[in-house]
């Protein structure tokens, strides 16, 4: 789809947090990860809600299915383009190739997470991640979300910083 493998600034980084950065969704993690292990968690419940006689590894390769679909989707031209205009992301040209495959990994950790965890903590640690993030960046994947779906202008000026 036109996305690069690796960031084109030349390196790989764990960890990248400037959310208002061309380095944005270019490296291993960023502040969009926690997104993804919740997706993970989402998943695992959607999938034991649906398909509860289905095995862990079945749901496990449905939610991987499920995962890569969207990060396909995500980086389409339509989505990217639906960022640039709907919210803060003006400059948002979509994921590496690296980050793409990371964000899958992280919810398949998030799966691995639910799948372990009592329904009450998974709840508390989806919830723990919104607000960390939403806190630290004012985004987070209920803010993407609504966002996407039905952009406030009052919400994109508090994430602008206003």
């Amino acid at each position: 789809m036109g996305q690069p493998f690796l960031c084109t600034c030349g390196r790989v980084a764990l960890w990248h947090g400037n959310t208002m950065s061309a380095e944005n969704s270019q490296h291993l993690a960023d502040w969009y990860s926690p997104s993804h292990l919740i997706h993970g968690l989402l998943l695992y419940a959607l999938l034991w809600c649906v398909a509860r006689s289905a095995t862990v590894g079945q749901r496990v390769v449905a939610a991987l299915l499920i995962e890569a679909g969207w990060e396909i989707v995500e980086n389409s031209p339509v989505i990217i383009e639906r960022y640039r205009a709907a919210t803060i992301s003006l400059g948002y040209n979509g994921d590496s190739v690296i980050n793409s495959l990371a964000d899958i990994g992280f919810m398949l950790i998030g799966f691995a997470v639910a799948a372990r965890l009592p329904v009450a903590a998974s709840v508390a640690l989806a919830l723990l991640l919104e607000v960390t993030v939403g806190y630290a960046v004012r985004d987070n994947l209920t803010l993407n979300v609504l966002m996407l779906l039905y952009p406030l202008e009052s919400i994109k000026t508090w994430q602008g910083g206003g």
